[in-house]
């Protein structure tokens, strides 16, 4: 398909359809970023129920030493 032979109207719906797919990966990816970081502060709450350090609990997770305090 050629841009130029394009009505106005499927011009104007291709690109909904641009910005519909782009919105869907980026909340996709904003999805997955939650679900790892909650994930990661779970197993932090269950080294800590286990008696970890909270420095050995920010090496095994990645979690900063703040986050780990208040949890």
């Amino acid at each position: 398909m050629i841009l130029e032979d394009l009505t106005m109207d499927e011009w104007m719906d291709l690109r909904y359809e641009e910005g519909l797919e782009q919105g869907i990966a980026t909340g996709r990816e904003e999805g997955m970023e939650r679900g790892i970081e909650q994930s990661s502060k779970q197993i932090a709450r269950n080294l800590l129920a286990e008696g970890s350090t909270i420095e050995f609990v920010q090496k095994t997770t990645g979690l900063p030493i703040e986050t780990i305090q208040t949890l």
